[in-house]
Formats: structure tokens, sequence, C-alpha cells
């Protein structure tokens, strides 16, 4: 059987100048209720605020999240404790003539630690399965690579 979930984003801007594509305003506001409110704009490179979050960056954060909370799930059903976990994620995106382009592809670099040396090698292998049952990875059309290393504290 299978689940709906909903979720709703309000996106606000207000950054007309008058003038034209050099010199509107990129910033904006991601507003969910109940939450803080999150600053984006554009990537530098399209003319944004630097300080600013851009849904580049918002793609990627999604990829890496969703990739390490699956993967804690499924450690934490086999009994696996996680002691740390960092993950520096890359990602690739390609302009296209036309004013397009697309991400080509994401590699994850988790960095875990578990408390029992004896389950290095397992917790390794549940970084596949965490790809393969990840909803947000599911749901893009390039590919999102993983490149773990697990160490026991």
């Amino acid at each position: 059987m299978s689940r709906r979930h909903d979720y709703r984003v309000t996106v606000r801007w207000s950054g007309d100048t008058g003038t034209g594509y050099r010199d509107y305003a990129r910033d904006h506001d991601v507003v969910v209720e109940g939450k803080p409110v999150l600053a984006g704009s554009a990537d530098p490179a399209f003319r944004g605020t630097p300080e600013r979050w851009n849904p580049e960056e918002l793609l990627l954060a999604s990829l890496s999240q969703c990739h390490m909370l699956t993967f804690l799930s499924l450690c934490a059903r086999a009994d696996i404790a996680v002691t740390g976990y960092v993950d520096t994620a890359s990602g690739v995106m390609r302009e296209e003539p036309g004013n397009s382009g697309r991400f080509t592809e994401v590699v994850l670099r988790p960095e875990v630690t578990v408390a029992d040396p004896a389950v290095v090698e397992r917790a390794e292998t549940l970084h596949q399965q965490a790809h393969d049952t990840c909803f947000i990875a599911n749901s893009v059309n390039f590919p999102v690579r993983h490149e773990p290393t697990t160490t026991s504290s």
C-alpha cells in the first residue's frame, strides 16, 4: 500500500527594480509555516547574493540529508551504533546553450564512525541500500554516487 505525503513551501520575492535583467533582485525567502525563514537567492554566477542559499546548494543538501537519514535508519534497524557522520558532497551542473542546464552528477562522501569495529563492513554495505531507497535520489534524473568511508571509534 502506498502512502501519500504532501509538502507546502512558499517562495516570496519582491525585488522588482524596474530596470530589467541586470538589476532585478534575486533575493527571496523560502517559507514553511512554523519554521525559520530560509534566505534564498540565485547562485552568484547568475547574479545572486553569495550569503544566501541557492537552489543548486539546496538540491545538493537535500540529496545528502536524505542519504544520511536513510542510512542512519538502516543502521538503527541493524543495531549498528553510529557515533559520527559527516558528508562533504559535491555536484556538477553544466550550462547548455539557450539558457538551460542540468546537474550531471552528485557525489556523496559520507565519513561514518561506528562504535563497534566488528560492524564496519556491514555499515559500509548499507550505503547502497540507503541509496536505493532514498526518496530524493529516486526523484532526480542524474547519477548520485556515494564514496563512503567507515571507521570505528
